[in-house]
């Protein structure tokens, strides 16, 4: 059976050493295990293609629809998150948090919470354990360039509403969070500013994103038409299903800490450098996470939290945030932006301005490209790009989902449909004519890019041409109907990564990485390429990550894992055939001497030549004859760029909404999404990603919006009750085109990745079929039915 690492908090043992079973739901016809793919030297080069002529042909995993191999456990109960892990002493922790957005604190009285039975200690900035005293401690793998990172419960300073300022830890969780209540602070407080509209003429310039081509000012006021609007989008949270937890299990001075992450290697090395450890004094640990969407890159404040309690008392903790403090851990940044798009009659693009205010912390400069993707998109002689900073007094903003595309092409794809609009254009039309085979930013071709049979597949599936292009003339008894459509675009990234392979001789394998799987399907994608590349089935592979002992990985993140791992997998199982090959030939009468590394394929339990079916050997008896009962390989993977090509994915999609004329009720009562993406692994899983997405794409556009009372500095809607997300009831018909893309150039395997490509270009498919079922276009998000009604 595929099995994934399970740990048992009362076994002293290692906790990855067991596995649990279950049998995977295959779909798929049976064919030779024996790919294309191959690697050299541990840099990812594609080989020429192979035909096995293997007698006995075995299932084959990659672009199946697989069910995931921990799908079990996370239904049962089985898997275990940060918060669920124990330990004999464990004591527990909950935060004070600051009522004030900027100030100092001038006086924290924890008398009365030290007078509660069972409390065992109070942590304030005055009496916590030792932490290091400079930023570059504090700088994690993802950390912004510029700034100076937080430091949880370090000093005096408040720097946003709802900041740490003491740490209560106690014998249960509800004497923690009753003691946490008494705990009174006076402060000498400033006046916040959090309200981006305020700080507007207070921006920091950025160096541009791009260079600018041609003089777009002159071309756009010289275009016989012109579009120039502004667009904004607000502060928006992540809102995983799993809380951010850290349970920090102490065990003779050592540490290992089970913490909601999605880079556990960067927590790691973080929490190292915090408190002057060692390597080897600190594990961390997240075999299974509830939901990341990137507020898990960075390490948050309760795995310091946790750390520092664990520290004082020299015993467990376990941290978890609620849902509340969950708002003060990270978020999209809002921003205002202004598009400016020059054209002849005929669409041709002149000119592209774009424009980007986007909000940060005061002590850190987070920013993401939003202003460039045009340049992916559509041909214009004249460009340019702006982007500032508005500092507000908040917590620094982070990457969330598809983070800086998702607003930018929002605010592009918005713009192009108001060019239709003025042009009399039909909106696909207008994206055909402006349609770029060229990253126009870099002067680069792209390795693949089939944006055109993605809106051609699209517009099929959704019906497009039964569009009536006039505003209000699509109605469905009381309802006005709309159709609009936008496009999608996101990198494909890959980044250098180690995997390691273990292979007994009873047909068995083990592999291991550091990576995370932040419930996109990477237990699932290691298991069917690992169980392709080495020929066995996939109930005979064994995966482990979410473990910083294992092998080199980065963060999870920018849709750059799927790419990397299942690469690197290739790298190390070529290294165990090369080895099995070796052993071999050592063989008496071996059919394969003579046979190169390339020559030979592992399929059904044996090592088989690729040109000679007859000519094989069982895993099994070449192990046994070279005496060993396991081989295990360890290899670094890292994707060289020849400076050539642009690699993106991309995405058409198409969206109808039904609004009540009457009540102004928005329902989106169709989405398709038609994706080219390279490679798809897994049909299921990546389906999923994409449908994930897109209903994200309708929060976006209709329900997602973080209030804040600019008085106080502080989150009003900070519960899921208020802050609107989509539900079961707002979702109608969503269609997963997956259109055929071959890559043979971004890596052997062609693979693009998928989890950020679903939600890019959706909100602004949305706002364009409400313009068209409405007339009354609406340019700051989300559009709510107030909006609708509100004079222009």
């Amino acid at each position: 059976m595929a099995r994934i690492g399970r740990f048992d908090p009362h076994d002293t043992h290692d906790p990855h050493t067991g596995g649990i079973s279950r049998r995977s739901v295959l779909q798929g016809a049976a064919a030779v295990g024996v790919l294309g793919y191959g690697t050299r030297d541990g840099a990812a080069a594609p080989l020429a293609p192979a035909t096995s002529q293997v007698s006995t042909p075995m299932t084959t995993y990659i672009g199946t629809a697989t069910s995931r191999v921990d799908g079990r456990d996370k239904v049962t109960g089985a898997a275990r998150y940060a918060g669920e892990y124990s330990a004999p002493d464990l004591a527990h922790a909950s935060i004070v948090m600051a009522t004030i957005a900027k100030g100092r604190i001038k006086k924290i009285d924890t008398s009365e919470a030290h007078n509660v039975a069972g409390v065992l200690a109070v942590l304030t900035h005055d009496n916590r354990p030792p932490m290091a005293d400079n930023d570059k401690a504090y700088k994690d793998d993802v950390a912004p360039d510029e700034g100076s990172p937080y430091r949880p419960l370090y000093d005096g300073e408040i720097k946003f509403n709802g900041q740490p300022v003491a740490l209560v830890l106690a014998e249960d969780f509800e004497t923690a969070t009753y003691a946490a209540s008494l705990v009174r602070v006076d402060y000498d407080e400033e006046p916040p500013v959090t309200d981006l509209e305020q700080q507007l003429r207070n921006t920091v310039a950025l160096d541009p994103p791009a260079k600018p081509r041609g003089d777009a000012a002159k071309a756009f006021a010289a275009s016989d038409v012109r579009h120039d609007a502004g667009y904004s989008v607000p502060i928006e949270h992540h809102n995983p299903m799993e809380l951010f937890a850290s349970t920090a299990v102490w065990q003779d001075g050592k540490l290992t800490v089970y913490d909601k992450t999605q880079g556990v290697q960067n927590v790691q090395r973080y929490l190292c450098s915090v408190f002057e450890a060692k390597p080897d004094e600190i594990r961390v640990m997240s075999p299974f996470m509830g939901g990341g969407f990137g507020s898990g890159l960075r390490p948050q404040y309760q795995v310091v939290l946790a750390v520092l309690g664990a520290r004082a008392l020299k015993r467990s903790v376990r941290l978890v945030l609620t849902r509340q403090q969950m708002y003060m851990v990270g978020y999209r940044p809002g921003m205002v932006q202004r598009i400016q798009l020059g054209a002849k009659p005929d669409g041709t693009l002149n000119a592209i301005t774009h424009d980007a205010t986007t909000v940060t912390s005061r002590y850190e400069d987070f920013h993401r490209n939003e202003t460039t993707w045009s340049g992916l998109l559509y041909k214009s002689e004249t460009a340019s790009y702006t982007h500032k900073l508005a500092h507000l007094d908040l917590p620094t903003s982070c990457d969330m989902r598809a983070p800086s595309a998702a607003t930018g092409v929002y605010a592009l794809e918005s713009a192009m449909d108001e060019l239709a609009v003025a042009l009399k254009m039909d909106p696909l039309e207008l994206r055909l004519k402006c349609y770029s085979d060229r990253d126009q930013i870099n002067g680069l071709p792209f390795s693949s890019k089939n944006l055109r049979e993605c809106y051609s597949q699209g517009a099929d599936a959704f019906g497009w041409s039964k569009r009536n292009p006039e505003p209000r003339s699509m109605r469905d008894g009381n309802d006005l109907v709309g159709w609009g459509m936008a496009t999608g675009v996101w990198e494909a990234l890959q980044v250098p990564i180690t995997v390691r392979i273990t292979l007994t001789a009873n047909g068995h394998a083990e592999v291991a990485c550091a990576t995370s799987d932040i419930g996109t399907g990477t237990y699932t994608i290691m298991a069917q390429v690992a169980a392709d590349m080495l020929g066995l089935p996939i109930d005979d592979i064994t995966i482990k990550l979410g473990d910083s002992t294992l092998p080199q990985s980065p963060v999870e993140g920018g849709s750059w894992i799927a790419a990397s791992v299942s690469n690197g997998i290739v790298t190390t199982s070529n290294a165990v055939r090369d080895e099995l090959l070796k052993m071999s030939q050592a063989m008496p009468d071996s059919p394969l001497k003579g046979a190169k590394d390339d020559d030979v394929v592992l399929a059904n339990g044996a090592i088989a030549s690729r040109k000679n079916p007859r000519s094989t050997i069982p895993i099994a008896e070449a192990m046994r004859h070279a005496g060993v009962d396991r081989i295990t390989q360890e290899k670094a993977t890292e994707f060289a760029n020849d400076g050539k090509h642009a690699h993106n994915t991309h995405a058409a999609i198409f969206a109808e909404v039904k609004i009540d004329e009457q009540l102004g009720v928005i329902r989106v009562t169709r989405l398709v999404s038609a994706v080219a993406a390279g490679r798809v692994l897994n049909r299921k899983t990546a389906r999923s990603q994409v449908m994930g997405g897109a209903i994200w794409g309708m929060g976006m556009a209709l329900h997602e919006e973080t209030l804040i009372d600019h008085r106080f500095g502080r989150v009003m809607n900070a519960n899921i009750a208020e802050y609107h997300v989509p539900v079961n009831a707002d979702v109608h018909d969503v269609e997963v085109i997956f259109v055929d893309e071959q890559d043979d150039i971004v890596n052997p395997m062609g693979i693009k990745g998928l989890g950020e490509i679903g939600i890019v270009g959706v909100p602004a498919a949305i706002a364009n079929a409400i313009y068209h079922a409405t007339g009354k276009r609406v340019r700051d998000l989300p559009i709510t039915l107030d909006k609708l009604t509100r004079e222009a």
